[in-house]
């Protein structure tokens, strides 16, 4: 369990440094003004925000709630810990309602992609090891 935990936060790590380095490079080519000190911060919450989203993978692990309490328990925990960080922590989003709603919009959008993502690969994943069942009787 440690070591899933540990693999999976590195594995966050490394979503969030990607992230991180497109945001950097944008900065670079826009030439936007952003001292050192700013952008350890902002990496810093990027990679946190990484861990959390690779912890709270476990939310998915076999137990006994169905996949809709799942997905929600998951999308709820993580609207929650990234408006947390991203407008009063990081302050990457004004404290303003339209900021707000598009980037909630912006949030459930980019979720969602993620969640169809996965389901259709598990599909995809399931239908070969029931092929693959089928073979073997």
């Amino acid at each position: 369990m440690i070591i899933e935990a540990i693999r999976r936060s590195l594995m966050g790590v490394a979503l969030g440094s990607m992230f991180t380095f497109i945001i950097l490079t944008i900065v670079n080519f826009t030439d936007t003004d952003a001292s050192v000190s700013q952008i350890w911060f902002y990496m810093l919450w990027s990679l946190v925000l990484g861990i959390y989203f690779g912890l709270s993978s476990f939310v998915f692990e076999d137990n006994e709630w169905s996949y809709l309490k799942q997905t929600c328990i998951h999308f709820i925990m993580s609207i929650a810990v990234y408006f947390f960080i991203a407008l009063f922590i990081t302050k990457w989003i004004p404290f303003s309602l339209i900021a707000i709603l598009v980037s909630c919009i912006v949030f459930i959008f980019i979720y969602a992609i993620f969640w169809t993502g996965y389901y259709l690969y598990y599909k995809k994943v399931e239908k070969t090891l029931n092929a693959s069942l089928k073979k073997k009787k």
